[in-house]
């Protein structure tokens, strides 16, 4: 087979030159008439690029996509829905096989699970799932957890980091009465999950010596109880100005409860949500929130997947996807008189 030091010792360019224009860099200034002459160089040799050689020598791959959600919980949570459709992009493109996999009556389908070349694993799950999938294939890859960071490979988002740069940007506006509203998760039905949003809040504000555990309501992620909590909140006699609610479903609710109140927001109660979820930017007002990566979380797990295979790679990759703060109108400098305490 040829070499790329064959190609450029003919063309008279370097190594680098040719693996650059054989992997269509746009950024490389090179001449047209070189170009050419390295493609007709290649055709003649019959060389192959490292991906025409893959795609050539390897079988098709056939995939499980194993959802924490049930189909109907999926519809109630567009943050799930949106990384489970960036794995389906991604698998469509490199037209691997895509096998689904729902949990029902408390577990998943063996039968399903059988002849996988891997599992790409949305949600978050306990050790009798990861001990369940592990039976079936040793290729996993865990979106939005990482149970185990020695044995598979994850693709998660600095929460902490998301959090604190939430109360920074509340901070600056002048808040310092911050309440939260957050959800509460479990896997096999009873093992409460640490949530480091919640835990992140009272840490930094704690230090900061202004941590308020009457300003702290808990229920589950779903506009209802985004709803409901937040008439608790309304009701206290002492309410935040402003809160940081931990998704955007949560907040949409949470809103509603305010607009019933005739609570106007921003000017009374500053908020922001989390996910930036589709409907975030045309509500009313705008939601403030902090947009996750969704789909480029789940085009990532079918990447490190398939690098894992072709590769034979046996160390395993945690990839951290960034967060941004996207600033709209339901927060703004704190302008009450209950703003200092």
């Amino acid at each position: 087979m040829a070499t790329l030091k064959e190609i450029a010792e003919k063309v008279g360019v370097s190594v680098a030159t040719v693996s650059r224009v054989l992997n269509y860099d746009t950024t490389l200034s090179v001449s047209d008439e070189t170009r050419k002459r390295i493609f007709e160089v290649a055709q003649q040799l019959n060389y192959k690029t490292l991906r025409e050689r893959s795609q050539q020598t390897k079988e098709r791959f056939r995939f499980g996509l194993v959802h924490w959600y049930s189909e109907r919980q999926e519809l109630d949570d567009p943050y799930y829905m949106a990384i489970r459709l960036g794995v389906e992009k991604e698998c469509f493109e490199r037209q691997i096989e895509l096998v689904k996999l729902f949990k029902q009556n408390g577990s998943y389908s063996e039968e399903r699970m059988e002849n996988l070349d891997g599992i790409i694993a949305v949600g978050k799950f306990g050790p009798k799932d990861v001990s369940a999938f592990a039976a079936s294939t040793e290729h996993i890859v865990f979106v939005d957890c990482s149970p185990d960071e020695q044995k598979f490979d994850s693709v998660v988002i600095d929460l902490r980091k998301s959090t604190i740069t939430v109360l920074d940007y509340l901070l600056r506006l002048g808040h310092k009465k911050i309440g939260y509203i957050g959800g509460r998760e479990y896997v096999d039905g009873q093992t409460l999950l640490h949530d480091e949003r919640e835990a992140t809040f009272y840490e930094y504000l704690y230090l900061k010596g202004i941590y308020d555990s009457r300003y702290v309501w808990t229920g589950s992620f779903t506009a209802e109880d985004g709803y409901r909590l937040m008439k608790q909140a309304i009701s206290a006699k002492d309410i935040p100005t402003a809160f940081f609610i931990a998704s955007d479903s949560m907040a949409i609710g949470a809103l509603r409860a305010l607009h019933e109140a005739q609570i106007p927001v921003p000017d009374d109660i500053s908020i922001v949500g989390f996910n930036d979820i589709p409907t975030a930017k045309f509500i009313h007002p705008p939601l403030t929130t902090v947009k996750v990566y969704t789909e480029f979380m789940g085009e990532t797990a079918v990447e490190l997947l398939v690098e894992r295979l072709t590769t034979k790679r046996t160390i395993c990759k945690k990839v951290v996807v960034p967060t941004k703060l996207i600033v709209r109108e339901s927060s703004q400098v704190c302008s009450k008189g209950s703003c200092s305490m």
